[in-house]
């Protein structure tokens, strides 16, 4: 028993120390790959190929998630070797990290745990601390865990700024930001950010009247919308609401929101977008329409809404009709003028729902009307043969398809 055992642990070790020199000929390779979007950048490949970003090459390129992308892009930001305009290599954002990396010590977690911990140092901070501190977090990354990391760096930014005094508008400057996640299997999207002092002092008034017990609540048809404070709602009906509402603190604030920007879109004061006026538009057959069929709508800017929701807000909606032809495009609405009209942005939405350039996805909020023969060589700007495009790609081909278009941002 005792030879059959140190048989079965000689194996174990074996096989981990296979697995070990995987990971880290895999982490070595994540380095490589940092290496070669750099070059791409530095190259000006992805302009070169009609991309107006490294995100969207990696995404064409390699079929990446755009989340996926744009984080193999920031890491590459941090811890790439960069040159000069003379040829000359400089030092990584952050050196000690990078090395790390390219030695197959730590991996991509290690190295976003530490990127995540620098970005909260303060500016106060002198450079040779902000050194000292990398140092210290990469030499804990090549001997733990990323949890380590995230615990050691906890303990690092307490002792670099114990009295939390150090941050300054800088600071809060470089952290301020919101985030919209993509619309998830049930059509939500997740929010996430931070917001500076102003932007904080600006929303806690507005979510402190609009955002109160009972007040827009899309569950009881009985809840006063607005402004709590507004002379013409009534205290007592507010009152009667406020009893029934059993939403969360989070949930009013959500509902809150949504009622302020209905409200702002109702009342005109965003001006135009692309020629039409900032407001909602929804796509949806004369199926779901006249029998509420079911199923999804779609908006122009990309995103999903429930018939539902979608025939609510028709409700108070300025609805547009587009007849199409038995091909499935738009009717004529032709002029001979160079910019698209209203109209015919409407027709496109309704019949193409965004870019037209094979592969992309931009919604039609973030495209521009572009006719299959250039203006410039007599083309005319009509319904048939225009399609959505996004501008920031460049045309290098011709094609025969009224769908052309190519991608903008």
């Amino acid at each position: 028993m005792r030879f059959r055992g140190g048989t079965v642990r000689r194996a174990a070790r074996g096989r981990t120390r296979r697995q070990g020199q995987l990971e880290k000929s895999l982490r070595r390779a994540g380095a490589v790959s940092l290496r070669l979007i750099v070059e791409s950048v530095e190259r000006s490949l992805p302009a070169a190929l009609g991309c107006n970003s490294p995100n969207k090459l990696l995404v064409e390129v390699l079929r990446v998630s755009a989340a996926d992308a744009s984080a193999r892009v920031a890491a590459a930001r941090d811890l790439g070797l960069f040159h000069t305009a003379s040829g000359e290599q400089m030092e990584a954002a952050l050196p000690e990290t990078a090395s790390a990396q390219r030695d197959g010590d730590i991996g991509a977690d290690h190295a976003r745990v530490i990127r995540k911990i620098m970005r909260k140092i303060p500016h106060a901070v002198t450079n040779a601390d902000v050194a000292l501190a990398e140092s210290i977090l990469a030499q804990c990354a090549r001997e733990g865990t990323p949890e380590d990391v995230e615990s050691a760096g906890h303990r690092l930014l307490a002792h670099l700024d114990p009295d939390g005094n150090l941050g300054d508008d800088r600071d809060r400057s470089r952290r301020r930001g919101v985030s919209l996640g993509r619309q998830d299997s049930e059509l939500m999207s997740k929010i996430c950010g931070e917001l500076d002092p102003t932007a904080r002092a600006l929303l806690d008034p507005i979510l402190a009247t609009w955002a109160r017990p009972g007040m827009n609540n899309p569950d009881d048809p009985e809840s006063p919308s607005g402004d709590a404070d507004n002379p013409s709602i009534d205290r007592e009906a507010l009152v009667a609401a406020a009893a029934r509402d059993t939403r969360t603190a989070a949930q009013r604030n959500h509902d809150a929101l949504s009622a302020i920007f209905r409200v702002m879109l109702e009342s005109g004061i965003l001006g135009r977008h692309r020629g039409l006026p900032v407001t909602v538009i929804i796509t949806m057959t004369l199926d779901q329409l006249e029998n509420a069929a079911g199923g999804v709508t779609t908006t122009a800017t990309g995103g999903l809404l429930p018939l539902g929701d979608a025939l609510k807000l028709a409700e108070r909606a300025h609805p547009v009709l587009v007849v199409f032809d038995h091909d499935g495009r738009p009717l004529h609405l032709g002029r001979r003028r160079r910019v698209a009209s209203a109209d015919q942005r409407l027709a496109l939405i309704a019949a193409e729902g965004g870019c037209t350039r094979p592969g992309c996805a931009a919604p039609a909020s973030m495209c521009a009307v572009h006719p299959l023969q250039e203006w410039r060589n007599g083309g005319y700007t009509d319904s048939a043969p225009n399609g959505f495009h996004h501008r920031t790609s460049t045309r290098t081909e011709t094609r025969e398809s009224i769908t052309d278009i190519t991608p903008v941002s």
